[in-house]
């Protein structure tokens, strides 16, 4: 099987009746495509990746399996394992723990040959080819892909680390998910937990919804009386609408108070109280999500180029607009398409055959498709399901939604539950196994 079979394989399974059947054609195809790393494709090039999580680990992967042996994939990563983000809502209602979420980087080592870096890149050269180590090392490249994921703004009043201590945002999954967690329990009935929404763009689109959701639910079982009040920047729900309306008005109705085009001046952590356009709003527990940008490599070395918070880059090749030789790719990049873990995975595997027929000299793919999917716990054991497929416009220069290719589930059901299980551990395999 070809790349380009790969790829509309994976694609055209969003077209089926759930976003499931994009685990079950996905993992057909990784099953045809995976193997040893070829011994000699002819082509040769060093290329260095910034950051391993699913885009940066997928993109080193998929370098070697269709590269071969001489292209050299270093990965530089500051953390020994990946905590995934997605399913780390269900660290909140006691689901999942966090280190059944982490992935390590050994099969990426020991099964394709990439050479792994722990530490943190300080400066990266577009002229001399070479990323800049703190412990004063250099790495050269032919070909740099970033994929640093996102940092967050600061809210007013959380400037301090004892602020945001208190004040959680757990939109990195790790230490933070587990306290928002250790929160949560720490309620009484009647107490209420407070959310907020940033404005798009940020990463994965229905997970803030996702979250009221599971917490609503925990809290109905667990602190009668209790609410979850969604303070949301956007001025709708930007995600599954029908599901995450039907969720808040009907299946947690009276749990979830939800407001849209919500303005949060600043935060007392010491009060727990929310200055907003509504006015002040106190709360036991308060989960603050704020604005996203890039990660602070791309805003450090001048490849933020967007509004100065995001990458600019050509879907084509995800090479940079502001410097040639460097490829962006995930939620630090600026493109049409959601920044979510499934579609960090598809651009990975875009980029990556780029830059394989780059290296061989030859033009990229002029008409690349992603599939992006998604599925969201409603309840403890139900969910709903987002899918689109996007193909590149050679007029716009972006990737745009296929008509009649996107959709959103009928509603929720215990089956999406169980096909979101195995849409996640499919998706995990493809990017560290």
């Amino acid at each position: 099987m070809n790349r380009r079979d790969f790829f509309r394989l994976a694609s055209l399974a969003g077209l089926g009746a759930t976003a499931a059947s994009w685990s079950n054609l996905a993992g057909a195809a990784t099953a045809a495509q995976l193997g040893t790393v070829p011994t000699n494709t002819g082509i040769s090039g060093r290329v260095v990746v910034i950051g391993g999580g699913m885009a940066g680990a997928t993109v080193a992967k998929y370098l070697r399996l269709w590269g071969g042996s001489g292209v050299s994939v270093t990965l530089v990563e500051r953390d020994s394992a990946y905590t995934s983000n997605i399913l780390s809502n269900l660290v909140l209602n006691g689901q999942r723990t966090i280190t059944s979420l982490q992935y390590a980087y050994s099969n990426l080592a020991s099964r394709y040959g990439i050479r792994m870096v722990k530490g943190d890149v300080t400066a990266i050269d577009p002229v001399g080819h070479s990323v800049s180590l703190a412990d004063g090392s250099k790495l050269p490249y032919d070909r740099l892909v970033v994929a640093p994921g996102v940092d967050f703004d600061v809210f007013p009043g959380l400037e301090s680390a004892a602020a945001q201590a208190k004040v959680p945002h757990a939109w990195k999954a790790g230490v933070q998910t587990t306290q928002l967690r250790n929160m949560l329990v720490g309620m009484k009935a009647g107490q209420n937990f407070v959310m907020t929404i940033p404005a798009k763009p940020y990463r994965c689109p229905p997970g803030p919804y996702e979250r009221a959701c599971v917490v609503a639910d925990w809290l109905k079982k667990n602190r009668p009386g209790s609410k979850v009040i969604v303070l949301d920047a956007n001025p709708g729900i930007i995600a599954e609408p029908l599901a995450f309306a039907n969720a808040f008005d009907v299946v947690h109705k009276g749990v979830v108070e939800y407001h849209p085009g919500v303005t949060i001046n600043s935060i007392d952590a010491t009060t727990m109280t929310l200055n907003t356009n509504l006015g002040n709003l106190q709360a036991s527990v308060i989960n603050a999500i704020p604005p996203h940008k890039a990660g602070q490599v791309v805003r450090d070395n001048g490849l933020a180029n967007i509004a100065g918070r995001w990458a600019g880059v050509d879907v084509l090749t995800y090479q940079s607009t502001a410097a040639p030789g460097i490829h962006v790719i995930g939620d630090a990049s600026a493109t049409t398409q959601p920044k979510a873990g499934h579609i960090a995975n598809q651009e990975a595997k875009i980029c990556a055959d780029a830059i394989v027929r780059l290296l061989s000299g030859r033009s990229p793919d002029p008409s690349p498709i992603t599939n992006s999917a998604c599925y969201s716990p409603i309840t403890a054991d139900t969910a709903s399901w987002l899918t689109a497929i996007f193909a590149y416009d050679p007029v716009s220069g972006t990737m745009q939604p296929v008509p009649g290719a996107a959709g959103e589930a009928a509603g929720r059901s215990k089956d999406n539950y169980k096909e979101m299980i195995k849409w996640f551990n499919t998706l995990m395999e493809d990017s560290f196994a």
